[in-house]
């Protein structure tokens, strides 16, 4: 049952041309007790198993990682999202999110287990048939078998339907006979089930495979050795002549390609989650160290520099925590609404992260972003400690830098962003050319310097507005100028893509504290009303700077000249004093000793 009304009305991208109201919106402050207590399960689990034995992860003590995965197992944490017939909780797509998040804290075994549970598990339990998911699903949803996913090439990175792997039907007719190679296969080491992508014969599309270690033909290199996650698996894998059983065959022939685009989709915002639940910990153990390091005879918390960097990594956690979870209860009630509509459960799960795909592009992109901002922040804040592999920042400074190329680049991401929302519009699946006209119109008219200013978020829904109204602005221009050679210009692209997402992240921050202060009053919130505005603060000046570069990579003349005045009226903001707002913040947080929101 969806726990907010009307959000399956909501498109997946619509954020840009339509207002969302708080109360439409899930935030996390609304958990209910069992979901707490899945989220005190997994936290638990940190402390007593992983914790303590991550330098042991690190030098691949053999059979721990395993033996975790076991464990975490036997408490259900890997099969909260399974359906309760093939053995898991059956818990809805954010309760999964919630799961993400907290094992994100979890370095190397937060990507195993992420590894196993998500594109391991789910091309099976989304795209298997009957027999398939009875025969695999309960045994991954337990631990008792590992899963692996196989689709990154020597060559074939980025541009995944280029891969070389091929897979020959038999004489007899009975098996596939695969051979190729693939690479930086996370659980590769010890999985017992590999998802493998090959092309048959000379398809076109890749074609996706369960293999499972036992049929053969299956050799490895050594364990990379990584910059960071170091205690995850990684491996080389080889396929010399696998067998695999006709019946191993995933979905239809040549579909490969939509199984790895549309479970990556999940990948990407469950990323986002991970990264928030990493950044966290980071967070709590920086402010605990600012507020033990004693310099000039004060606590080093006691600091503006220190304050401003606190401050920085609590209101970056917040916007996008308030993003993700906006993002996941639209998975959800898009889910809910496609299962009433006769959908079979499966294909809705599917259907419905392919609605939001835009919004895992965006949440993979800032939160994998806010996790590096946050462990930079964090190694300066510890100082030379920082930079001692004895105190934790090490070990989350180099995990953590991953995070932007997994799961599709961030360039990549960014790029998608736009071109996802193009091939919308050009469907008619999303209105962009209306309200992009509707701004063009604007631009030629005379702008109304006495807006007044009514309620709490009054001023910041406009600034908000006019966000999204640059940001269509630039792209309705960019595609009016350059048509078909817009998806060559891989810097526009992207500069149009961060202005979209900065109006996603900030709107979902607004909407989420708008909605707790009708829930806690507004005095209670003081502190999540600064963070909004920090972060909208900066958000109008990147803006403004990723507007500038882009109109001036395509326009010229009078059109550049009218268009530079409509982006400096769109990201014109009043005075406001983001020293003290970040001071308030930072205290309650040193004050708390840990991200306290």
């Amino acid at each position: 049952m969806s726990q907010i009304s009307n959000l399956n009305k909501i498109k997946g991208g619509e954020f840009l041309i339509k207002e969302t109201e708080a109360a439409d919106i899930f935030i996390p402050e609304q958990w209910d007790e069992e979901q707490l207590m899945i989220a005190k399960t997994c936290a638990d689990f940190l402390e007593a198993e992983v914790y303590p034995k991550l330098d042991a992860l690190d030098n691949h003590e053999e059979g721990l990682m395993e033996s975790l995965m076991d464990k975490a197992g036997e408490l259900g944490i890997l099969g909260v999202s399974v359906p309760e017939e093939y053995g898991g909780f059956g818990k809805s797509f954010n309760t999964s999110m919630l799961v993400a998040e907290v094992i994100g804290a979890g370095h190397s075994f937060a990507v195993a287990m992420s590894a196993h549970t998500g594109i391991g598990t789910l091309p099976i339990l989304y795209y298997g048939n009957a027999e398939q998911k009875a025969k695999y699903v309960p045994k991954l949803a337990t631990g008792e078998w590992k899963a692996a996913y196989c689709l990154t090439e020597p060559n074939s990175g980025s541009d995944a339907n280029s891969g070389k792997t091929k897979a020959v039907l038999s004489p007899d007719g009975k098996h596939y006979v695969i051979n190729g190679q693939k690479m930086w296969i996370t659980n590769g080491g010890f999985a017992d089930i590999f998802i493998v992508f090959a092309k048959i014969d000379d398809d076109e599309n890749l074609s996706a495979f369960i293999v499972e270690r036992g049929f053969g033909g299956i050799t490895m290199n050594p364990e990379e050795h990584k910059m960071g996650i170091k205690g995850s698996s990684t491996r080389q894998i080889f396929f010399n002549d696998c067998h695999v059983p006709v019946e191993n065959l995933l979905s239809e022939r040549g579909n490969g390609f939509k199984i790895a685009v549309n479970i990556l989709n999940i990948g990407r915002i469950k990323l986002a989650g991970a990264a928030i639940g990493a950044s966290k910990a980071v967070v709590d153990k920086a402010v605990n160290y600012s507020n033990e390091r004693i310099q000039f005879k004060l606590p080093i918390s006691k600091f503006g520099a220190i304050r401003y960097k606190i401050a920085e990594m609590a209101t970056k956690i917040y916007a996008v925590e308030s993003a993700m979870y906006r993002a996941g209860q639209n998975i959800d009630d898009a889910y809910d609404a496609l299962v009433a509509d006769g959908m079979e459960p499966g294909k809705a799960k599917l259907k419905s992260t392919e609605q939001f795909a835009v919004e895992c592009a965006i949440l993979k992109v800032y939160g994998s972003e806010a996790l590096d901002y946050v462990t930079d922040e964090g190694v300066q804040i510890y100082g030379g400690m920082g930079f001692s592999a004895e105190a934790p920042m090490d070990r989350a400074y180099r995990d953590s830098r991953i995070n932007r190329i997994f799961e599709g680049t961030n360039e990549i991401n960014r790029l998608l962003t736009v071109d996802m929302m193009l091939k919308r519009a050009m469907k008619g699946e999303l209105n962009l050319m209306g309200p992009a006209q509707a701004v063009a119109q604007e631009l030629m008219s005379i702008p109304d310097f006495n807006q007044e200013d009514e309620g709490l978020f009054a001023y910041e829904k406009r600034l908000i507005k006019n966000i999204k109204k640059a940001t269509l602005m630039a792209a309705g221009a960019a595609v009016q100028k350059l048509m078909m050679t817009l998806g060559k210009e891989q810097e526009i692209l992207m500069n149009i893509a961060d202005m979209a997402s900065l109006a996603y992240v900030a709107e979902s921050a607004l909407l989420r504290t708008e909605k707790l202060i009708g829930i806690r009053g507004e005095e209670a919130c003081a502190t999540q009303i600064d963070m909004v505005r920090i972060y909208l603060n900066e958000a109008m000046d990147q803006v403004w700077l990723h507007g500038k570069e882009a109109l001036n990579s395509f326009a010229e003349g009078d059109e550049l000249r009218m268009m530079m005045m409509g982006l400096k009226r769109f990201t014109k903001t009043e005075p406001f004093n983001v020293k003290d707002a970040r001071q308030r913040v930072a205290k309650v947080v040193i004050e708390k000793n840990k991200y306290p929101f």
